[in-house]
């Protein structure tokens, strides 16, 4: 991890610009006969474990209280989501998220309730995967990592940044942070659990899974505005055409 992370820290301090790179979103994706043998173990181990966990949590629990499991997963994860936003010179959104923090953390119990959204703040959800691409390092080509699903090499060198700025990495009770992970993480596979009509209806669902990965990628990397492609260019010009 140490040496992921001094890796992700020099990446960032090389970059010479902060523009965009070109490629967000683009399929690059040269090691995907390795990715595919990992695709179709976490696969396996989806179906023999967490899959039918999702199921039953989503059955047992009412929706009132999933939400306030998905409450506390996001405010977890708002002083990661400040720390880059400042990194990437949005500072309105970095004060908007810590500020989402202490109104969460102390009058939503913890987090289970987002009042700080009843109150005009919204969620900017930022990572040092987005930091880095903002700073120019480059997407890299697609990987799919053991039980961490898909990724992107840029992302997968930053993640041991991601896990340093989440709070419950540095709680030391190491029972209550293991039950509170795992809570975590079988949250949100029960929130993916309505992917799977899409999943299922694809003639080939690893194709499916990467191009909708890196899609939102970009959608997240752009925050929410991504520049259009040459074929969404063709398409607008195709329009216009077709307004005469």
């Amino acid at each position: 991890m140490t040496r992921a992370w001094l890796a992700a820290l020099a990446a960032l301090a090389l970059c010479g610009c902060a523009s965009m790179p070109p490629g967000e979103g683009v399929a690059h994706d040269p090691w995907e006969k390795t990715n595919r043998k990992v695709y179709a173990f976490n696969d396996a181990v989806d179906r023999a474990t967490l899959k039918p966990i999702a199921r039953a949590y989503n059955k047992v629990l009412p929706q009132p209280l999933r939400t306030g499991v998905s409450n506390f997963s996001q405010n977890l994860l708002t002083p990661r989501s400040a720390i880059n936003s400042f990194l990437q010179g949005k500072v309105d959104d970095g004060a908007e998220e810590l500020s989402r923090f202490f109104f969460n953390s102390i009058f939503g119990i913890g987090g289970l309730i987002d009042v700080a959204k009843h109150a005009g703040l919204e969620a900017h959800n930022e990572d040092f995967g987005q930091t880095a691409a903002v700073w120019g390092v480059p997407a890299g080509p697609y990987v799919t990592l053991p039980f961490l699903g898909p990724q992107t090499l840029r992302d997968t060198v930053f993640l041991p940044l991601d896990m340093l700025a989440d709070p419950l990495y540095h709680y030391d009770e190491t029972s209550v942070r293991d039950k509170v992970t795992v809570l975590r993480i079988i949250n949100l596979r029960a929130r993916l659990l309505s992917f799977e009509d899409l999943l299922k209806d694809s003639q080939d669902p690893y194709v499916t899974m990467r191009e909708s990965f890196l899609q939102n990628r970009r959608f997240e990397v752009y925050d929410g505005n991504p520049p259009l492609e040459d074929d969404d260019e063709f398409y607008d010009e195709f329009l216009e055409e077709e307004d005469y």
